[in-house]
């Protein structure tokens, strides 16, 4: 009988969710299924993940793709019911939830999309896990819930400040799962992961971000202009921030690096002591990130150096709700997770590269 545990991830076959993925294979530990309606990703990446995790483990370990939408609640009764009747029956026993909608601009335009994806389907799957006795939760927070910070590096005790509605939901879901978690105290583990800017590819070059249209990251978009896609004229917004040559500075994490923090994260939910300052219920949030900040202008000087191109850029106004800079303070998830990030930015933007060179059409290939 196997005496692996059976978790969900959702969004899985995403950016984030197919590394998210990958890792919890690699660790043989788990048995995983996946939930993702393709709207922002494609089923190609799980496969990819699972040759990826064959090959460095010597082991065919199989992912349960469930095309589903969390919007509908059967589709997720559906995947509890079938771990309950098959798999050793042990049913899921931990839920990482990625799924969401997450473009912050976008979500100025389309508010309600953001409020159906992002909570009232999230509050749908609480429901179901409740039903179904599973109470380990890892989510996939956001640095947006710090809007423009006090202080940086930015801690954890930061004030939450939603500027957006997309960091209005992380900001109200965040909250929402403290109130549930102390309501039933000994039995929700509830950790959320406020993400910095995760970037990179697995170093195979397999799998890596495949955004749907112009990208709305700079990684992306710098690595798709590297191959010879076309987006116009490459435009930095600002560069009169209060910052070391005045362009906007974020904390870029590898995306391998964030992946494993998800696993450190569901390792932890059983240890008591990490909830000892939070109470009576057990939830609490975590940076990710590296605590080193990097400018708009060194990303581009960078992706030069990895990919050969040279970029031309036009400097132009400062963009509306941008913040000068969000580097995050991730001693806390080092000290209770066991948390650390071991690639650099050289390796992180060469990565980016050898994925878009080898798939100039993402997965669409």
């Amino acid at each position: 009988m196997s005496t692996r545990s059976n978790v969900l991830v959702t969004g899985g076959s995403g950016y984030i969710g197919s590394h998210v993925v990958l890792q919890l294979l690699l660790s043989k530990r788990y048995n995983v299924a996946v939930i993702d309606n393709s709207a922002n990703s494609h089923p190609e990446s799980i496969k990819r993940v699972e040759s990826i995790a064959a090959e460095e483990t010597g082991e065919d370990q199989k992912v349960r793709l469930f095309q589903g939408d969390l919007k509908k609640k059967a589709d997720v009764e559906n995947i509890f019911s079938y771990f309950e009747q098959n798999e050793d029956k042990k049913g899921i026993t931990g839920v990482i939830h990625i799924a969401a909608l997450k473009a912050v601009g976008e979500s100025a335009e389309k508010p309600l999309d953001y409020y159906l994806n992002n909570i009232a389907a999230s509050i749908q799957l609480l429901e179901v896990m409740r039903e179904h006795n599973c109470y380990n939760f890892v989510y996939s927070s956001s640095a947006t819930v710090y809007g423009e910070p006090p202080k940086v590096p930015i801690p954890e005790t930061s004030p939450l400040q939603s500027e957006s509605p997309y960091s209005r939901t992380k900001v109200f879901f965040e909250q929402m799962l403290k109130d549930i978690a102390n309501s039933q105290p000994d039995k929700w583990r509830i950790i959320s992961l406020r993400y910095f800017n995760p970037a990179g590819a697995h170093p195979s070059g397999k799998i890596g971000e495949d955004p749907l249209g112009k990208p709305n990251n700079l990684l992306p978009l710098l690595a798709q202009i590297s191959v010879g896609r076309s987006y116009g004229q490459l435009k930095v917004f600002g560069n009169d921030y209060p910052t070391y040559d005045g362009t906007c500075v974020r904390d870029y994490i590898h995306v391998m690096d964030l992946a494993a923090g998800h696993m450190n994260a569901l390792d932890a939910l059983d240890r008591d002591e990490i909830f000892h300052d939070v109470g009576p219920g057990k939830a609490k949030a975590y940076n990710l990130g590296t605590g080193q900040g990097q400018s708009v202008l060194t990303m581009i000087e960078s992706m030069r150096e990895a990919s050969g191109f040279d970029y031309q850029y036009q400097i132009v106004e400062r963009r509306a709700g941008d913040v000068p800079n969000l580097t995050a303070d991730p001693a806390l998830a080092q000290k209770e997770l066991g948390f650390k990030t071991v690639r650099d930015l050289k390796q992180m933007c060469q990565d980016t590269v050898r994925w878009q060179k080898g798939n100039p059409n993402g997965y669409r290939n």
